[in-house]
């Protein structure tokens, strides 16, 4: 049997299809949708992908929160780095979802749903704006099962870094729980990502459940003030929040854990395990000429941040490539690191 080819980060979440297209006010009408607005689809939303495709000339990038992590981070490592997990159909876009995480060095090993067609992010762009319509379809479909294929916990097995995207613990905390457990048990490296701010108050307890593993946790201001008022804390200071959950009971006491808030053009919050104070680091100014679209940001900044993991960077260079990254993107209009990969139909 050939040897399992180890990849240092391994990603899980959900992963979608994202087809971005120019559209119109005519177009926003006849689906229903408004100009600066993201939606879950409904049936009559279903045609607006293959009109994206046939009538837009539209562009197809891989997405969900997490992938774009990813790509990101690949972006920034050596090649053959990054392993992405998560579910999709059996169907033409799945396809398109591998031959463009194929072309940008992701490795994907995804589980395949023959019922359910693959998640897709539908986006009209109109000027600045952009309407998301999302069908998530296949991507909530995800069963521990798949990562503990002998095949895929081999790779799992290999990796150094784990990144876990905070959506994913709306589909199977099991498989969160399994590489935290795999993570604490080998002193592996695992991140979360707080990704939205229902993550820490809808689905406090499934979160919950994950914390003793967290050797890094990265959100936003609004991400830990949710977080906050999921757990009962009065306190909405992002600091003391950060020195909250940082002191949190961990399962890996050789590693200290580490949180990073992000606060959009104010200093990128740090609070480490057992250490007095916070640290702060200014985010790198662009002229407000330059920001096109600052969606998406947060999970450029986690690429490059933790990219910076990987190699073992110190904390200041890690949140150094994370703003670097962050900075590109919020340049150019979506969140999906278009601009460093782009994948024509």
């Amino acid at each position: 049997m050939a040897a399992t080819k180890g990849y240092a980060l391994l990603c899980l979440e959900n992963p979608l299809l994202d087809i971005q297209g120019q559209g119109d006010e005519e177009m926003l009408a006849q689906y229903g949708l408004k100009a600066n607005d993201a939606i879950l689809a409904e049936e009559k939303h279903m045609p607006l992908y293959e009109d994206l495709l046939n009538n837009r000339k539209a562009v197809q990038i891989p997405g969900g929160a997490a992938q774009n992590t990813a790509r990101g981070a690949q972006y920034m490592l050596p090649p053959d780095s990054v392993l992405y997990i998560g579910a999709v159909g059996k169907d033409k876009y799945a396809d398109i979802l591998k031959e463009a995480s194929a072309k940008e060095g992701v490795k994907t090993e995804y589980l395949e749903v023959e019922s359910v067609p693959t998640g897709k992010c539908g986006v009209i762009i109109t000027g600045h704006d952009r309407s998301m319509c999302t069908h998530l379809a296949a991507a909530n479909e995800y069963k521990i099962d798949h990562l503990k294929k002998p095949e895929i916990w081999a790779l799992v097995e290999k990796a150094q870094v784990y990144y876990i995207g905070g959506y994913h613990l709306t589909v199977s905390p099991p498989a969160i729980e399994a590489l935290g457990e795999e993570a604490a048990k080998n002193n592996k490296t695992f991140v979360l990502s707080l990704s939205a701010p229902f993550i820490p108050t809808v689905f406090k307890d499934q979160l919950a459940a994950t914390s003793r593993y967290w050797d890094y946790l990265i959100g936003n201001e609004t991400e830990a003030r949710c977080w906050a008022e999921g757990q009962g804390k009065e306190t909405r200071d992002v600091k003391e929040i950060a020195r909250l959950i940082a002191e949190l009971p961990k399962a890996n006491g050789s590693r200290k854990r580490t949180v990073v808030i992000t606060q959009g053009t104010e200093p990128t919050v740090i609070a480490v395990q057992g250490e007095d104070g916070v640290s702060e680091y200014p985010v790198h100014p662009i002229a407000s000429s330059e920001i096109c679209d600052t969606n998406g940001a947060g999970d450029a900044f986690a690429g490059g941040f933790v990219a910076g993991i990987v190699e073992g960077k110190t904390l200041k260079e890690s949140v150094d490539m994370g703003q670097w990254l962050a900075s590109l993107s919020i340049r150019e209009l979506g969140p999906q690191l278009d601009f460093l990969f782009r994948v024509d139909d």
